[in-house]
């Protein structure tokens, strides 16, 4: 009687232990199924802030020569922007830079025999920072009116950007989740299911490219500011618990 008790109860405990381990078995099984997907926020934008520079240098014999042909260029310069419709608060002239220049003597056989000074080479740079992107680009296509004046600018392309990149990239966060979660749910009521709780979120690289170009995306994150218009991008990869 007694054996026959005991192999009851080793019985009942084999019975609850094989069910206590199904159900932990069960319950890790749905825990590990997981959707992921990757959601993608991308927007159209035109740059709100451009940035434009030019380079201007006399070279003479004596410094002091040098350095008041080069004021003269200097006010000549900013006479003509105020006059476009610059303000004089947005035009920027750098620190003049002085080099002394030589030109090198060869032998009759080509080698360098010396050197021989030729002058002082004043050079400075203006940068204009303005909010007014269509005057600032007109101006960059018609500086070259100053060679008239005598004034050799070496113009260079204009250089765009945007104020509101944060409050852009937030919308675009918040896009790219949507995108995400709207593959997700999709994907698990395709497969009979529902989506659970959010496990992971992961945000991809911004981008910023020129509109409508074959630009490269960098693992980095690529900042285009050579187009006035562009297209900034994010991704954002999310896992949903499944059921």
């Amino acid at each position: 009687m007694k054996n026959y008790l005991n192999t009851i109860i080793i019985g009942v405990t084999i019975l609850i232990s094989v069910i206590l381990l199904s159900g932990a078995f069960k319950h890790r099984n749905q825990e590990l199924e997981v959707i992921s997907v990757t959601g993608l926020g991308s927007k159209d934008f035109e740059s709100d802030l451009v940035v434009w520079s030019g380079n201007f240098s006399r070279k003479t014999n004596e410094l002091k020569s040098a350095y008041a042909e080069l004021n003269r260029d200097q006010e000549t310069i900013r006479k003509y922007l105020l006059q476009k419709g610059m303000k004089s608060e947005d035009i920027v002239f750098s620190a003049i830079e002085i080099a002394k220049e030589y030109d090198n003597t060869f032998d009759s056989n080509g080698n360098i025999r010396g050197s021989v000074f030729t002058g002082y080479r004043l050079s400075q740079q203006i940068t204009i920072e303005s909010k007014e992107v269509d005057k600032v680009e007109k101006i960059s296509r018609e500086i070259s009116e100053l060679i008239n004046t005598g004034v050799e600018l070496y113009s260079q392309p204009p250089a765009y950007y945007y104020t509101q990149l944060s409050a852009l990239k937030l919308e675009m966060i918040g896009q790219a989740t949507k995108d995400a979660k709207d593959r997700a749910e999709q994907i698990a009521e395709n497969a009979g299911g529902s989506l659970g709780k959010l496990k992971e979120a992961t945000m991809g690289i911004f981008q910023i490219t020129a509109r409508n170009s074959e630009e490269d995306y960098s693992w980095g994150g690529t900042y285009n500011t050579t187009a006035r218009r562009k297209t900034a991008n994010i991704t954002m990869k999310l896992k949903y618990a499944a059921h």
